[in-house]
């Protein structure tokens, strides 16, 4: 499908019948240990919320390739499906949409309440411009990010050279060569109900 008719709210990842990879990216000191051991290290923040992102290239043009400070290891992390998909069912939007949530206080509640949440920013391309459709950003905290690093992880991959490979195919003008080492994102069967609470 052609990358400007896709739905603006579609969740795309790369996924078998039991696994969603998502990608984070981290200092070396949590990210090396990480991909080394297939879990996080003790100096892994529990207690923070932390962001999950299905999409490839948008967490390339989050952490610019692997070049901003504290983000120089990106973790392809392979998680359970049925983890991914609670998440979602107990997911509120990170902001505030009135035909959802009815007044703004009824909205904090359901947001101080929730285990995870959900954000949509513009996908990318391969020059990390803005796409009109849109990309799920999963952030997890509290029940859901002790699920997440205690339950929930089936693999972690550090894609660093993956990702260094395809920026410098970028660079070099060779953007086809570039698209042909993305890893697959297709869109993820999701119930009707479960977007329908989530769509901003």
């Amino acid at each position: 499908m052609n990358e400007r008719h896709r739905p603006k709210f579609q969740v795309r990842a790369r996924h078998t019948g039991s696994t969603i990879t998502v990608y984070q990216a981290y200092r070396p000191e949590i990210g090396g240990p990480a991909a080394r051991h297939g879990r996080f290290p003790a100096a892994w923040k529990r207690e923070r919320m932390t962001w999950i992102k299905p999409s490839f290239l948008w967490m390339m043009y989050r952490c610019g390739w692997g070049s901003k400070e504290g983000q120089e290891t990106v973790l392809a992390i392979e998680i359970d499906r049925e983890g991914f998909l609670w998440a979602l069912r107990n997911a509120c939007l990170s902001h505030h949409v009135p035909a959802l949530h009815g007044d703004q206080a009824f909205w904090k509640r359901q947001l101080s309440q929730a285990p995870a949440r959900v954000q949509w920013d513009p996908e990318r391309d391969l020059h990390l411009n803005p796409l009109p459709h849109r990309s799920l950003q999963l952030g997890l905290a509290g029940e859901a990010a002790a699920r997440y690093a205690d339950e929930w992880i089936v693999g972690i991959e550090d894609v660093t050279p993956l990702a260094t490979e395809i920026h410098a195919l970028v660079r070099a003008g060779q953007p086809d060569s570039a698209a042909g080492l993305l890893p697959e994102e297709r869109p993820l069967d999701l119930d009707d109900e479960v977007l329908a609470r989530l769509r901003a």
